[in-house]
């Protein structure tokens, strides 16, 4: 018979994961939140209102936490690194969040290179001047400032807003699943909407506020997401075999329109079914 203190622990254990499961729709809610909250501040304000002074705008290393600490749980909670690669994948997504959020709050380090360039003092870039790409189509003289600031802000937060809920259904559909090969829901579409998400995630902040640090990270992030999509096709090829290359010769990896590709199984039977289980959610949490 099983001892009382170990049915306790296994009870606490479900309850730990169960409160997790509920946590990670609240960090969905809260991401959003603070998403679209920043981004109807300033498309609602009138021209200028936001443009806070360079000296009041950076060094609130609070926010850059925070947000940090945010983003960062809602990456871990949804894309559920278990491999080493998945691991070595989400480290650099943590790096790249960091790296943002403490550029875009508390030293604006892209900034401090890039003025000396164009000849003007940092703090020349106050709030607006930060968002470099409208910065940028307002020297050129392609669109006032503040246009340029509620373009750029319009399309990162749909890019991010869009990537966060692919992120998050992909999952929820992929946990439904369970045991078997989930071609329905967001997967009816594509093969991979959690990647595809990453990647938009990537290109939004990029277009929000781009740093030198996102923008050399951004291209490696997405060759490794491709990557990691790539193998597991293969695995899933072998696993389930002719159901899933079915699957994939009618349903793109990442665009969903136009016919899928044929996947070659590869890889040992014993690693792939362990890995296959880690893919269609088999493995309770």
């Amino acid at each position: 018979m099983e001892p009382s203190s170990t049915r306790e622990m296994k009870d606490s254990v479900k309850q730990l994961k169960s409160a997790w499961r509920m946590g990670r729709w609240v960090v969905v809610v809260l991401v959003l939140a603070l998403l679209f909250k920043g981004a109807a501040d300033i498309l609602r304000s009138a021209p200028g209102a936001h443009n806070v002074p360079f000296e009041y705008w950076y060094g609130h290393w609070r926010q850059a936490l925070v947000l940090s600490a945010v983003f960062l749980a809602f990456l871990l909670g949804f894309a559920r690194p278990r491999r080493r690669g998945e691991w070595r994948n989400a480290g650099l997504s943590a790096a790249f969040l960091i790296s943002l959020f403490s550029e875009m709050f508390g030293v604006p380090l892209t900034i401090y290179l890039l003025a000396p360039l164009l000849g003007l003092p940092a703090w020349t870039f106050g709030m607006n001047e930060s968002h470099l790409w409208a910065f940028a189509l307002d020297r050129l003289g392609l669109l006032p400032l503040q246009v340029g600031v509620y373009l750029v802000m319009t399309v990162s937060t749909v890019l991010i807003a869009a990537g966060l809920s692919l992120l998050a259904v992909g999952w929820a559909t992929v946990y439904r699943g369970r045991d078997r090969l989930v071609t329905d829901g967001i997967y009816r579409y594509l093969r991979h909407p959690q990647y595809l998400g990453l990647m938009l995630i990537i290109f939004g902040f990029n277009i929000m506020w781009p740093t030198v640090l996102t923008l050399l990270m951004a291209p490696v992030l997405i060759v490794m997401y491709v990557r990691l999509a790539r193998r597991e096709d293969e695995e899933l090829a072998t696993f389930f075999g002719e159901a899933f290359l079915d699957y994939a010769a009618r349903t793109r990896a990442f665009l969903p329109w136009g016919r899928g590709r044929a996947v070659p199984p590869r890889g040992t039977p014993d690693r792939l079914h362990r890995d296959a289980e880690a893919l269609t959610g088999q493995e309770h949490e």
